[in-house]
């Protein structure tokens, strides 16, 4: 059950990445974050009073730390894609995202079986190729200047999985409601310092809604993985993989064309699915 809730947290990141991206394009990024952040807060909060758990203080901890990581990260994310080249900055902030939890949980003493630990390398190797929009060539073009501030933001988002599982498995949906009042705080903070108004246009507003409702569901179903017994260094690799439903929904629904890179990394991410899935 785990693996089941960590893919499909992976492919409901991706959607809310390719609604937020489409909302993008029609109004300013910092207040696209900002409404879909709020929305993803009235969900949560919605939602408390059926699946708030029973949480500790820890759980709070956690979880506001895990929103300040979160929120840090998007910050470094956009400000890694002003600065740099996005065929370079998107598939070196995914795998960055993807190997933290990984070692985090080998540090913290999981044991992975051989398959799975194959399959997790394919998985780490699946998340850059299908990031790579401009192909390997772009790559080879990185730079530290250019890719630091990608990897900084790429470890805010692996250290929010990180973060996030550290919680009880008691403790519900409240861990993401502290975390999204906090990420909350710090991306307005950051839109209301560089955009004049919040306003999105009437036609791009639901699009950022759904944005918003999604990325809180895939939070939802990454910590109900982790709850549900999930190895901290399967679900946090498998729940990066979110890029694979992001450049498959740009290819049905807006006829883009996948570079090489990125049919190769859709195939290698399917093996690897099936390695960590076989019983160790």
């Amino acid at each position: 059950m785990a693996l089941v809730l960590a893919l499909a947290s992976a492919v409901v990141y991706g959607m809310a990445d390719f609604c937020g991206g489409i909302a993008s394009r029609r109004a300013a990024a910092a207040t696209v974050v900002a409404i879909s952040q709020a929305a993803g807060l009235v969900v949560v909060a919605l939602l408390l009073p059926w699946l708030g758990g029973e949480p500790v203080r820890a759980d709070l901890v956690w979880g506001a730390v895990a929103g300040i990581a979160g929120g840090a990260g998007l910050l470094l994310f956009y400000r890694a894609l002003a600065t740099g080249v996005m065929s370079v900055v998107a598939p070196v902030t995914a795998v960055s995202a993807a190997a933290l939890p990984v070692l985090a949980g080998l540090a913290l003493g999981e044991r992975l079986g051989a398959a799975a630990a194959v399959g997790i390398v394919l998985a780490l190797a699946a998340v850059v190729l299908v990031s790579a929009e401009g192909g390997l060539s772009s790559l080879r073009a990185a730079r530290l200047g250019s890719t630091g501030p990608a990897l900084a933001a790429g470890a805010g988002f692996g250290l929010f999985f990180v973060l996030l599982e550290r919680t009880g498995d008691d403790a519900g949906l409240t861990p993401l409601a502290a975390a999204r009042v906090v990420s909350v705080l710090l991306v307005g903070a950051l839109a209301l310092a560089t955009v004049r108004s919040l306003r999105v246009p009437g036609r791009v507003l639901p699009v950022v809604l759904l944005a918003g409702v999604g990325d809180m569901a895939a939070n939802a179903l990454f910590l109900l993985a982790t709850q549900a017994g999930g190895q901290l260094a399967i679900t946090g690799v498998l729940a990066s993989l979110y890029p694979a439903s992001t450049v498959v929904l740009a290819q049905v629904l807006l006829r883009e064309r996948l570079a090489g890179a990125q049919r190769a990394g859709l195939a290698v991410a399917t093996a690897a699915v099936v390695l960590i899935a076989l019983p160790s």
